[in-house]
């Protein structure tokens, strides 16, 4: 039992000697351990935004097109939008009567690069998202319904803290994505009046605003563009229908479930213009099952860069057993066996294995942290907590496991060298 107690301590200072050597592999080692781990994070926690993202609506209806390009667009905030549908088609549809609530949704505009959703009261009141939870407001309140709140806006949690903005404070929003200059939508400012608590969805990063102030604020825009010489002051525009003419897309909720399908196919077979109702659980399925030969590839590669790595540690094992051969035999003249001796040799390996995944884990915490705020703001992928999750600690143990099998050859090897071969000195 004496004996075996200093094999940590020894295979640790063995290690340390060499570290100029090993210091390469475990670089390399924790490259890979990052990317792996990275690989299993980044799909996880995609699956994870997306779902949470909408979770009490059954429908969502929208122009017949690409139910994915529908779904993206008008929850996530992504891709380019499909065809608008008209007001009348909305109203007919939300009276359905197996239709308990409805939500209505455009977009088109935006705030210093946050997209700006059009919509109503009701989506202060219906809208779900994770586990079936309603919206809260962090500071103030929603924006009044109708003509009195044409110029309020509820901000997401993400967009106030990183622009600064507080209750009062007078925004202006832009045509488009805002990207070209001069699309300002000028003389019409918005008071912040609420602040929504944080969610960890798209909703954290839009401007939200009432369907009648998305009319106002066009009111003198034609085609994309502003009228020349023609500007409705903001104080005027209360004189005019403020009635939308078209939407993005509505959510639906229904009173029975049961009542999905058949609702799906009214809608599908609506005689006014194309539309189609998609239910978002099974779009987000088929698009992970799109995404699952990349995931495939992905993890592939990964792994394959990981196998180049406990290679290259397999190979500076083996050579250097040449430089140690003297070192092995005097610990077997002191009275290590040959267990001893491929004992020391794969705890040399557990601990850069250990050290690999370890420092693979903490590069990818610090580079969550850094790309963190750009995934949420292009993808809408949520980074969730830097712990290591069930997957990963699994994923680190076969990393640590694997660099130690690794050592099962330069062990065998060590233990067919006769003690004398390495105390005769070499010419």
């Amino acid at each position: 039992m004496t004996r075996w107690r200093f094999l940590i301590p020894l295979a640790w200072a063995s290690a340390w000697n060499r570290r100029a050597t090993l210091g390469l592999t475990l670089i390399a080692i924790v490259l890979a351990s990052t990317l792996l781990l990275a690989v299993e994070r980044l799909r996880h926690d995609a699956r994870e935004s997306f779902a949470q993202s909408v979770s009490g609506s059954d429908l969502i209806v929208g122009a017949r097109g690409s139910p994915l390009q529908l779904v993206l667009h008008s929850v996530f905030h992504l891709g380019e939008p499909g065809n608008n549908i008209a007001w009348q088609s909305y109203r007919q549809i939300a009276a359905d009567p197996a239709v308990a609530w409805s939500i209505p949704l455009s977009l088109g505009d935006s705030h210093r690069g946050y997209p700006v959703l059009g919509t109503t009261a009701d989506y202060f009141r219906h809208f779900r998202y994770g586990l079936r939870t309603p919206l809260a407001l962090a500071a103030g309140r929603a924006f009044a319904a109708g003509r009195d709140g044409i110029f309020e806006a509820v901000l997401g949690a993400e967009v106030a803290a990183r622009l600064g903005y507080r209750l009062g404070q007078a925004i202006l929003l832009s045509h488009g994505t805002g990207a070209l200059p001069g699309l300002e939508h000028a003389g019409k400012p918005f008071t912040v009046v609420g602040i929504l608590a944080a969610t960890g969805t798209p909703v954290d990063r839009t401007v939200h605003v009432d369907l009648a102030a998305i009319e106002a604020i066009h009111l003198d825009w034609q085609g994309g563009m502003p009228l020349p010489g023609l500007s409705i002051p903001a104080e005027q525009v209360g004189k005019f229908d403020l009635t939308p003419r078209e939407i993005t897309a509505f959510l639906i909720g229904l009173h029975h479930r049961t009542a999905v399908f058949g609702l799906q196919r009214r809608i599908a077979g609506f005689k006014d213009e194309p539309l189609q109702a998609v239910l978002p659980g099974v779009v987000l399925d088929q698009l992970w099952q799109n995404l699952a030969f990349g995931e495939t590839l992905l993890r592939g590669l990964s792994w394959l860069i990981l196998a180049l790595g406990l290679s290259g540690l397999l190979a500076t094992m083996l050579a250097g057993l040449g430089e140690r051969r003297r070192e092995l035999a005097i610990l077997r003249t002191l009275g290590a066996g040959l267990p001893q001796i491929a004992i020391l040799l794969l705890l040399e390996n557990l601990l850069l294995g250990l050290s690999g995944a370890l420092g693979g884990l903490l590069l990818l915490t610090l580079g969550s942290g850094l790309l963190a705020p750009w995934l949420v703001q292009h993808w809408g992928i949520v980074l969730q907590s830097s712990f290591p999750g069930g997957d990963e600690i699994r994923l680190i143990a076969t990393i640590v496991a694997t660099a130690t099998l690794a050592g099962l050859l330069p062990a065998w090897q060590a233990s067919r060298q006769a003690l004398a071969d390495g105390l005769t000195p070499r010419l």
